[in-house]
């Protein structure tokens, strides 16, 4: 599979290494106001004010205060397998949303990855990252959630989604990364398994009401991307990778 050892240069040049102050009047309102999950764990990023704002139960998820987590932390802590492209599906994300000038709060993605425990153990995560706030156009703070998932099968093959108004286009811009690794999106995924069962693609565009055409694009750049030469080579190594079940 293709390598690629480079980071996402954009997202990290707009965050920094600043903690939340949990006392604050915004931390406060959010600890207040925001739920959590079992094994869960959320920040808040602030761009306008360059730094996080709130933070909960990261130690219980991966070891750090929550008066000690930022966002280069959570950033740097990704194990090397995955960091590179989760780096740069951050880029892509936050370049896209900022292109938008409208209900940018709808915009959100998800991204199945393993993170260090301060401890030195790797975890396995589901990590979603929305836009939370946006002024006159542009993003001003997203929010994060990251919780244990134990019963992800992780292979060679990293997954991801994207959501909002124009879920097409965003996914679209971030799929431009999956050809750079050994990667695949839901949209991908949802259309791999119902060829795998045998449907057609006719009668996969009939379910989800699109073209034949579009799906034949989510499923044969997959021959290339995970260098395969038949659907039968294709199926086979979605079960060996865990991404069909």
């Amino acid at each position: 599979m293709i390598s690629k050892a480079t980071y996402g240069d954009y997202s990290k040049s707009h965050i920094t290494g600043i903690p939340a102050d949990l006392n604050s009047e915004e931390a406060l309102h959010y600890k207040n106001t925001i739920p959590l999950f079992p094994e869960e764990a959320v920040y808040i990023y602030s761009f306008k004010l360059g730094k996080m704002i709130y933070a909960s139960n990261w130690e219980e998820l991966l070891g750090y205060r929550d008066d000690e987590i930022n966002m280069l932390t959570i950033t740097n802590i990704t194990t090397p397998k995955y960091a590179a492209f989760s780096n740069e599906l951050n880029d892509k994300a936050l370049l896209f949303i900022q292109s938008k000038t409208k209900d940018l709060e709808k915009y959100s993605f998800t991204i199945e990855l393993k993170k260090m425990h301060k401890n030195g153990t790797k975890v396995p995560l589901i990590s979603r990252v929305g836009v939370l706030k946006a002024e006159n156009g542009k993003v001003t703070e997203i929010i994060g959630r990251s919780q244990i998932n134990r019963s992800i099968k992780f292979g060679k093959v990293m997954r991801y989604a994207a959501y909002g108004p124009d879920k097409s286009k965003f996914e679209e811009e971030l799929n431009k990364v999956l050809f750079e690794y050994c990667a695949i999106s839901i949209k991908e995924k949802e259309a791999l398994e119902l060829v795998s069962k045998g449907y057609s693609y006719k009668e996969i565009a009939d379910q989800f009401k699109v073209t034949q055409s579009a799906i034949e694009k989510r499923i044969l750049p997959l021959y290339k991307r995970f260098e395969v030469k038949s659907l039968a080579q294709l199926i086979s190594f979605a079960y060996d990778n865990h991404i069909l079940p």
